[in-house]
This record gives C-alpha cells, structure tokens and sequence, in this order.
C-alpha cells in the first residue's frame, strides 16, 4: 500500500504530523482525537512505526495510517452525541480515540472475543484515559464480534479490525441506524482482502464503496483464533 513506511518516527505527536501531511488525516477531530491517545500506551514494540504490531493471541494492532483512514471515514458519524462500534476491539486503541470525537454524551462499545485482549485493553485505557470506562463513555466486552453486539444497536458507527466475510458484513450493517456507516475489510471469494465502506442512506437501503486493497487476520470464532498459529 502506497500509505505504508517502516520507519520508526520519534513521537506520537510526529507520527500524527506525517499521517496529516500525507493526505491520511484531513478533519482536525480526527487529528485531536489520535493526538489525545498516544500509541505508545497501546502497542507493545514500534509504537510510532507505520505497520501493524503483534499484541498475543494471533492478533495485531493495525498499522496507524489504517486507524487514522477508518477514524477519518467515519468523521462524519463520529461527531458529538454518536454511538459507535468497534469489533475486534483489541488494544482498546481505537476505541479510546472514537470516545474523544462522540464527546462526553457519545458512546463507544467494544467487542472482543478474547478475553485476556479486553482485560489488557481495559488497563491500557485506565493508564491515561480512566475517565472514559468510569463514565461508560467507553465499554468493552467480551463477545463474538460477528454479531455485532445487538444489546447496544443501532449505531451510528461500526469499525472492524479483522476481515470479515461478506454475510457477516451483511449481518452487521443490520445494526447501523438509517444514516449510519461501517468500515470493514472483507474478504472476496478470490481470497483477496479490501477494506471497504458500507452506508446506511435515510430510506434504510445499504450501499458499499471498496476503498483499497489490504491485508488483515481474519474475523473468526474464538477457538479457531486460539489455534492458530499466523504468528508462530
């Protein structure tokens, strides 16, 4: 991808300024969003290194030019008072950043289905951002991300980190409210993965735009996550 580069920057603050300056970010709430939540506190190794870092379990933090594109997509269905979704939640990373741009009447709903992830996650959050659990601005569970998680529906916003296939996508865009919108990287019958854009118009009908080709670990069930061995 032509946004990827693998050298370390030397700041998060850095690391915000160049994903700026390459046409990544282009909404300042996006920036003062990423700005508040310093990677740094979510990724293990190479915080400021523009590529996906492994956290255990099979499972990475995606690269930062990829939270900021999601983060920047979804601009406009993360404004003040929105409810979001992000599934596969992992470090919590995202999540954090979505709380600071739906504000303090927002809403953030992570899904995660192992559970050593949304416990570690769950304290990254509490080092700097405890706030934003203590006043469920952001909560976390447990859960199979496939399905969404139907207690909170709908939303304004769904983030997924991992690549879905298309009838979870189907499934998921069920949860969005009529003016809502998801970003997800899907998984095509050829095997190739895009990261695309579904929306929700007024009238309740769904329409999708493929944005760009990616590569993400897959969205399964929990066993299978725990078998496997992409990393080993």
């Amino acid at each position: 991808m032509a946004w990827f580069f693998k050298s370390t920057l030397k700041s998060h603050s850095e690391l915000i300024s160049h994903l700026t300056k390459q046409g990544i970010i282009t909404h300042k709430e996006v920036s003062a969003a990423m700005l508040k939540v310093d990677r740094a506190d979510f990724a293990p190794s190479n915080a400021y290194m523009d590529s996906p870092q492994y956290i255990g379990h099979s499972a990475t933090i995606s690269a930062p030019h990829m939270h900021a594109h999601a983060l920047n997509a979804l601009n406009s269905n993360l404004q003040p008072g929105m409810k979001a979704l992000d599934i596969g939640s992992g470090t919590g990373y995202l999540c954090a950043a979505m709380a600071y741009m739906v504000g303090d009447n927002g809403k953030v709903v992570g899904v995660e289905h192992i559970d050593e992830l949304v416990q570690d996650s769950i304290a990254k959050i509490n080092k700097h951002h405890s706030h934003l659990l203590k006043s469920k601005r952001v909560e976390i569970f447990c859960g199979d991300g496939r399905l969404g998680y139907e207690k909170e529906a709908p939303f304004d916003a769904i983030h997924v980190g991992a690549a879905a296939a298309l009838s979870v996508a189907d499934d998921l865009c069920k949860q969005l409210k009529n003016g809502g919108k998801m970003v997800i990287p899907v998984e095509l019958a050829s095997g190739e993965q895009i990261f695309r854009e579904y929306r929700k118009d007024e009238k309740g009908n769904v329409h999708f735009e493929n944005i760009v080709p990616v590569r993400y670990v897959p969205l399964t069930s929990e066993q299978s996550q725990r078998k496997s061995h992409l990393f080993s």
